[in-house]
């Protein structure tokens, strides 16, 4: 671990200790001072905890699938099964049997107990899960079903009990049925092992997630050491637990939402790296092959007269590419604006007065940063195929929005080409996949004799 890495950690762990010491402060003071310990008669605020912590719950399960979806961790599947667990346990279970006003049977009541129970299940073993999975879609499918199925038996079981299950009615705390107490000390070790378990993680790998994940197990932790020592009336009563539930599950939503937001964060990079990678395959490496072929000539005994002049050629070439490689990529970045770039590539290439060039960008056009490398590599390979297939003479670039879409357009004066009597080049296939890269249509006319008109349409 990095020294930054550990002082990281050693910040989260203290600030840990501290909220596991004043939650159980808090704890120790309602055990010790039993009018502390209140439940209050609100079956619409009990109602609408549940709805927040259901709709909670589903929004996290949601977004760990995102996150499992792209990587393919089991972490995440594991989140995601046991997040759904919970939420549909409590939407089926908690919230569908009260909305007419009536009162939860002991049947619904048990069964959603038994499936928040699986539920937390499943998350308490997520941290200890590091594999990744390839079938990430069919292994998403298979912990759903598991999941549905699992709930399906939570409700058969508590239906096949039917009466011999006690009442949860009871408002009196010595009142509680040994199976409940046996059930809430369960969840409340299995926040505990899922507490553990992400802070071990954090430990070993520095993840965000791992500590708000470890910061809601704590939280949930509590909440359920609560329940333990408070009278839970299932139909219409609202406790300190059920806060730091809610709490707890507000803390879970932000972490895997920041984790959201970072993987994101971290393809754009990944992205951006590999488009600086085929700008310097497609453009600077041709280039400085060449100049490497050349040299190997000289050593092996070529014409130094005709061989020095060719690799001087391809030196100036790859000198000029690292210009317009440059230009273009500072301006996609936004360092420098992109018109300014396009006409100085504009300046470089006709400066030995073989190719003129009309460019024209009209005033308001704007192209994302991503739009403008892909708009710059097309033009200038447009610009090339004029210059060194058609040899025209004169081309026009236009860079103009006309009825809600704009448009970029070279068109030149040069042989042209049958476009049914030979096969596309590898330019045409770039500038084809450049302009499908950023979402813009593709398309180009040519007729020998008559020069070659190229047009890209990008969204509005």
């Amino acid at each position: 671990m990095r020294h930054d890495e550990r002082d990281d950690y050693r910040a989260w762990l203290w600030s840990t200790v501290l909220l596991i010491g004043l939650l159980g402060a808090a704890l120790a003071l309602f055990v010790a001072y039993p009018t502390l310990r209140n439940t209050y008669q609100l079956p619409q605020a009990r109602l609408v905890t549940d709805t927040v912590v259901m709709l909670a719950a589903g929004i996290v399960a949601l977004l760990a699938g995102i996150r499992f979806s792209v990587d393919g961790r089991r972490l995440d599947l594991l989140l995601c099964g046991g997040f759904t667990a919970a939420a549909v346990s409590t939407l089926t279970f908690s919230i569908g049997p009260v909305l007419g006003g009536h009162p939860l049977h002991p049947t619904e009541a048990w069964a959603g107990i038994a499936g928040r129970l699986c539920g937390w299940a499943l998350i308490a073993a997520a941290p200890f899960s590091r594999r990744r999975t390839s079938h990430r879609g069919r292994a998403l499918a298979k912990m759903l079903l598991g999941v549905a199925i699992v709930l399906a038996l939570c409700w058969g079981i508590a239906a096949k009990a039917g009466p011999s299950l006690p009442s949860l009615s009871s408002d009196r705390g010595d009142d509680q049925p040994l199976l409940l107490m046996i059930s809430l000390a369960a969840r409340a070790l299995l926040s505990l092992v899922a507490m553990v378990g992400f802070g071990l993680r954090f430990r070993a790998r520095g993840n965000d997630l791992d500590r708000w994940l470890c910061l809601g197990a704590t939280l949930a932790l509590f909440a359920e050491l609560h329940y333990l020592f408070t009278p839970l009336l299932a139909t219409g009563s609202i406790s300190q637990g059920d806060f730091l539930r809610l709490l707890s599950y507000g803390v879970l939503l932000v972490g895997v939402w920041r984790a959201i937001r970072h993987a994101e964060f971290g393809r754009a990079v990944a992205e951006e790296r590999a488009r600086v990678a085929r700008e310097i395959h497609d453009g600077l490496a041709q280039y400085l092959f060449a100049v490497s072929t050349h040299a190997s000539m000289l050593e092996s005994g070529a014409d130094p007269a005709k061989t020095l002049a060719q690799l001087k050629e391809a030196a100036a070439a790859a000198q000029q590419e690292a210009r317009f490689a440059v230009l273009a990529l500072s301006s996609a970045g936004g360092s420098a604006p992109f018109d300014s770039a396009l006409r100085r590539y504009v300046d470089f290439l006709t400066a030995d007065g073989q190719l003129e060039v009309e460019l024209e960008i009209q005033d308001g056009v704007r192209l994302a940063p991503d739009e403008q490398i892909e708009v710059f590599r097309i033009v200038q390979e447009g610009l090339a195929n004029a210059r060194k297939h058609a040899h025209a003479g004169r081309a026009e670039v236009r860079i103009e929005e006309r009825a809600g879409e704009r448009f970029v357009s070279v068109i030149d004066d040069g042989a042209g080409f049958d476009e049914g009597g030979i096969a596309p080049g590898q330019g045409l296939r770039n500038m084809r996949a450049r302009a499908a890269s950023i979402g813009g249509g593709f398309r180009l006319v040519s007729t020998p004799g008559r020069g070659t008109a190229l047009e890209v349409v990008l969204r509005a």
